[in-house]
């Protein structure tokens, strides 16, 4: 899989830090074909036009031609671009900005890294533009289609301070969701269960064996057929908060991949449906201050008082 890659000998381009991909083995001539083949969402075309514009580099920062063979285990460097990119209509929120930490508040919609059709749209991206800070990491993700909280670590060697936080579940975060109410439920309760990639691979779904996820669910108060629920994740899996609620019988209002895939990657935003989950608050203490950490999202979903 691709990834950013802040290569020494490749600056920031419009706020957009190299990506790095592995070469494989396989029946590849060239660079050319490598690319083409290992990412077909983009036009033979199109990579051509970024090789002959000097836009492909090879692991020591160098350009590279588009006919140039494929030695296996190398690395290959390029620049995220999407033609006539959409824009969004939302803006993010700075909550926080010090020398180590910022703290932003996405809306729904807006990926945290580049990703699809959004790469200037997305909120790294955005915050390096409008901050001046090429070293911005994301600490952590959240979903696209999620709204809230998303921490970024200032200092490049201080990310895995701020990353060891979550691995070692240190975070408490704390999500709200509007779903469908059921009174023959009781909460609060607990739901554990091993999360695991779908069939399709942009979902996850539950499988029998030893639990790998945990999530705490409770109701903040109801509104006829709805209610406002509290969801504080002990885990991190993929979708988890969102698998729970469906397996709960209670897909989060919005959610176009549970219980079923409503919209295809291509099809138009939708921006009126936005899925009902947001990352409402995270605290934690600082791992390079020491300071005790509590943030909230200013945004509100639709059963919020």
């Amino acid at each position: 899989m691709a990834r950013a890659h802040q290569h020494p000998a490749l600056p920031t381009r419009d706020g957009v830090s190299a990506s790095c991909v592995a070469l494989t083995p396989g029946p590849w001539h060239s660079l050319l074909d490598f690319l083409a083949t290992r990412f077909p969402r983009i036009r033979r075309d199109q990579w051509a036009e970024r090789f002959a514009q000097g836009l492909i580099f090879n692991a020591q920062g160098q350009p590279v031609e588009a006919d140039a063979p494929c030695p296996p285990h190398t690395r290959l460097y390029y620049y995220r671009s999407v033609p006539q990119e959409p824009a969004l209509p939302f803006e993010a929120q700075v909550l926080f900005q010090d020398a180590h930490l910022v703290v932003a508040d996405k809306p729904h919609f807006m990926p945290v890294t580049p990703s699809g059709r959004y790469v200037q749209q997305s909120l790294l991206v955005q915050l390096k533009q409008r901050l001046g800070l090429d070293t911005l990491t994301p600490v952590h993700r959240i979903d696209r289609e999620t709204a809230g909280l998303v921490l970024f670590s200032v200092q490049a060697h201080q990310r895995n301070a701020y990353q060891a936080l979550f691995r070692e579940r240190q975070v408490h975060k704390v999500y709200e969701a509007v779903a469908a109410f059921d009174p023959g439920l009781s909460f609060p309760r607990t739901r554990q269960s091993r999360l695991e990639s779908d069939t399709q691979f942009f979902r996850s779904r539950e499988v029998a064996g030893p639990p790998n996820s945990e999530t705490h669910l409770s109701v903040l108060y109801t509104e006829g057929q709805h209610a406002l629920y509290r969801l504080e994740p002990v885990t991190g899996q993929r979708h988890q908060l969102r698998v729970h609620m469906n397996a709960l019988g209670l897909p989060i209002e919005g959610d176009q991949f549970y219980p079923t895939v409503l919209r295809g990657p291509d099809e138009a935003e939708d921006f009126s449906t936005p899925l009902q989950l947001l990352a409402k608050q995270m605290a934690f203490t600082d791992p390079i201050t020491g300071e005790a950490r509590v943030f909230h999202s200013a945004q509100r979903l639709r059963l919020a008082l």
